[in-house]
């Protein structure tokens, strides 16, 4: 018998959309300054923003993933691509924050369509189920890449360009990723049992088991602490983190202010996860997925809680986006592992796509608290703290789930 190839055409067309639209997402917080700065808006303005972005990709996720499920893969992803970059190409002639707010609303939709939720449940469903957590692992990774490049590439266009003419540019990239699609393939790879069940029964069933409201509580930290630090953290690094020495190593690979080095630590979290994620995927075959969570949580919390109460310098900066970069995305392939083995293949993007909804209620919370306390206090330390404190949150609530099978049976 033929053993079933790691990498296949579908994972590597899901790894191109997912990072390009990570590309775009992550570059965001690089936009902070460079737009509070022309119009003279407070930074919770531009906060909200992205906070509002990140609700809307909460609330789209489940619905590409039904619309996936229910009209085909490849439609959602068109849908969610066109949305994305008309979103973008609108924003750029936004003048107001409530123009801006508006329409993250259209890029927050535009993410859930080419993200996560519906990407991930094709690449799940193609995968031979002794790979399907590597398989999601990789795939998590791909967007990793994109973060590595995406808030670099935006920090060197502005250099050049005015913020409206990198949103353009990035419009016209996130459509590029539509000559994927020929190999977006899904096969059913479900059991009979579960294709005869409809999704409002899967649903219930989910809803019902205590395990996972569990899951949905323990995503909610995720968002807050991601969504955080991709918003405010180069604007954190830009404007607390101690001088960088003109004779040191930063200086003679470029890195010769705090602005840049903020746009770098993105790109350095970029990389170490993309060795963390596949680790996740690896291990995920291989342990416990939700004592593998609470790990990652416990991980994360620690680091943060170092970091705060260290002196803020370029060194500090780099190791803690090496650290949290390891545990960055670490949770998706796992926490989506976890729904796939519990509740089967069949609905799992649109019972993922319900848990991301917590992630991105959470990612709202951290962006748009982060822009409101700074604007009230001048700092984020408070913000920060409410981060290590969901973490603690997240990593304890993953103890009582229990981790076995509620997939239909056949008869």
């Amino acid at each position: 018998m033929t053993k079933a190839p790691l990498i296949t055409p579908v994972l590597i067309a899901g790894c191109v959309i997912l990072m390009l639209g990570f590309a775009i997402r992550a570059s965001f917080g690089v936009f902070q300054i460079p737009i509070a700065s022309e119009f003279g808006w407070a930074r919770a303005e531009f906060s909200l923003a992205i906070a509002i972005q990140n609700l809307a990709w909460g609330i789209g996720q489940p619905l590409f993933g039904a619309m996936a499920e229910k009209f085909g893969d490849r439609r959602a992803i068109i849908v969610g691509a066109l949305t994305y970059a008309l979103g973008l190409v609108l924003s750029s002639y936004a003048v107001t924050p409530g123009q801006h707010q508006l329409l993250e609303i259209m890029v927050g939709f535009g993410i859930a369509g080419t993200g996560f939720g519906v990407v991930l449940a094709v690449v799940g469903r193609a995968a031979a189920p002794q790979h399907r957590s590597m398989t999601l692992g990789i795939a998590t990774a791909a967007g990793s890449m994109g973060q590595i490049i995406g808030a670099p590439t935006a920090e060197f266009l502005l250099q050049s360009y005015p913020w409206q003419t990198v949103f353009l540019i990035f419009a016209v990239v996130i459509l590029m990723s539509l000559f994927a699609l020929p190999f977006i393939r899904s096969p059913h790879v479900a059991t009979k049992a579960e294709l005869e069940e409809s999704m409002g029964t899967v649903l219930v069933r989910a809803f019902k088991d205590p395990s996972y409201s569990l899951i949905f509580l323990g995503f909610f930290s995720c968002g807050y602490q991601l969504a955080f630090i991709t918003a405010h953290f180069p604007a954190f690094v830009t404007e607390l983190c101690g001088p960088i020495s003109p004779g040191g190593m930063l200086a003679g690979m470029g890195i010769t202010t705090t602005s840049t080095l903020g746009a770098v630590s993105i790109a350095v979290i970029g990389v170490a996860n993309i060795v963390g994620t596949i680790t996740a995927g690896w291990l995920g075959n291989r342990y416990s997925k939700k004592y593998l969570l609470a790990t990652i949580y416990t991980g994360r919390t620690i680091a943060a809680a170092a970091f705060i109460l260290m002196p803020i310098t370029p060194t500090s900066v780099l190791i803690f986006s090496g650290v949290m970069g390891a545990l960055w995305l670490a949770t998706v392939p796992l926490t989506s592992g976890l729904v796939a083995h519990i509740y089967g293949l069949r609905y799992m993007g649109t019972l993922y796509g319900v848990v991301f909804l917590s992630h991105q209620i959470g990612g709202f919370l951290g962006v748009w608290l982060g822009g409101k306390m700074y604007d009230i206090t001048g700092d984020y330390t408070l913000v920060w703290w409410i981060g290590v404190g969901v973490g603690a949150f997240s990593a304890i609530v993953h103890l009582p789930i229990r981790e076995r099978q509620m997939v239909a049976s056949a008869a």
